[in-house]
């Protein structure tokens, strides 16, 4: 079977086929190499890296003295070097900046997205076929250490990063899906995948990073931190991140402008972070207040036949407020 992109019989509201397999070319990765290259990041973002192993990823945000997020990304070791793995119009405007601190450091940073293909594996049959295809494959690990690349797990979902020549050789003959059926599944799993419009707006809490484990309230030092901690400690925050289904004729962007309904009508609110829509069916994460209820309708501005309705995230923030 050659290689095709999204398969006749897939939709946006059906379950996941038993083996997804995605190239994630929205994704770009940092890569940084030199001997202090975990203190240095551990120093600029919100989790801790220093503790950090090899079989281990996590979520991390990358903020300004402000407190407000440049990126989210998930943070792991690809051998000797830290890799970030964030949107690549993300990572175009949030590298500067870690280079701007990275002079003082034994460290160095590139852009290193053209040098691995990524790939999302999902489904039933996700962890067996990455068994039967990948001998370094370990379904116990969070992260995979492979000769040239990583395979990062996530509950039933899986990241694959390798080397150009080597993913083009091994999904060769798989059916894959466009991108779009991977965006639902982080969408659904009320992910921070923090676009480059929305850099600067948002503290990590406004997009649930302390529920996915991006953010250490014990470690040291790092930009930004005054404010995440306040967040926590005193208070303030009147934001989250939440999970929004349902239908719309227009075509919804990041630039879109979502609408509550209230007693006397409807009032602009949020903003949007991630969209999936095939038709009129969309699926998106937003920030909105954060007593938002499960359940709230919302509708499209400009499409007054448009009907969104707040979904249960599959985390709790009740533990963290």
């Amino acid at each position: 079977m050659g290689n095709s992109v999204i398969a006749p019989d897939w939709a946006l509201d059906a379950g996941t086929p038993e083996l997804l397999v995605s190239p994630l070319t929205h994704l770009g990765l940092i890569a940084v190499t030199g001997e202090q290259n975990r203190t240095f990041v551990h120093g600029q973002v919100t989790a801790d890296i220093t503790g950090l192993g090899a079989n281990d990823w996590r979520w991390s945000a990358h903020c300004d003295a402000r407190g407000k997020m440049w990126s989210a990304a998930r943070v792991f070791m690809q051998g000797d070097t830290l890799m970030m793995l964030l949107p690549k119009d993300t990572l175009a405007l949030d590298l500067p900046e870690f280079k701007k601190y990275a002079v003082f450091s034994k460290a160095e940073l590139t852009d290193a997205s053209s040098d691995f293909a990524i790939y999302g594996v999902a489904g039933s049959q996700a962890s067996q076929w990455l068994a039967d295809n990948v001998s370094q494959f370990d379904a116990s690990a969070a992260v995979s250490q492979l000769d040239n690349g990583v395979i990062l797990q996530d509950g039933e979902r899986f990241i694959v990063v390798l080397a150009t020549a080597a993913a083009a050789s091994l999904f060769a003959d798989v059916q894959q899906y466009d991108a779009l059926a991977w965006r639902a599944l982080e969408i659904q799993a009320g992910y921070p995948n923090v676009p480059a419009a929305h850099q600067g707006q948002f503290v990590p809490q406004m997009c649930n990073l302390q529920a996915v484990g991006g953010i250490s309230f014990t470690k040291g030092c790092y930009m930004g931190q005054e404010t995440v901690a306040r967040m926590k400690y005193r208070g303030g925050n009147k934001r989250a991140l939440y999970v929004i289904k349902g239908h719309s004729a227009a075509t919804i962007t990041l630039d879109s402008q979502l609408e509550i309904a209230l007693d006397d009508g409807f009032r602009p609110v949020g903003a949007i972070i991630e969209v999936a829509q095939q038709g009129e069916l969309v699926l998106l994460t937003a920030v909105l207040p954060n007593d938002t209820e499960v359940g709230a309708k919302l509708r499209v501005a400009g499409d007054d036949s448009s009907e969104l309705t707040v979904q249960p995230l599959p985390y709790s923030l009740e533990e963290y407020s």
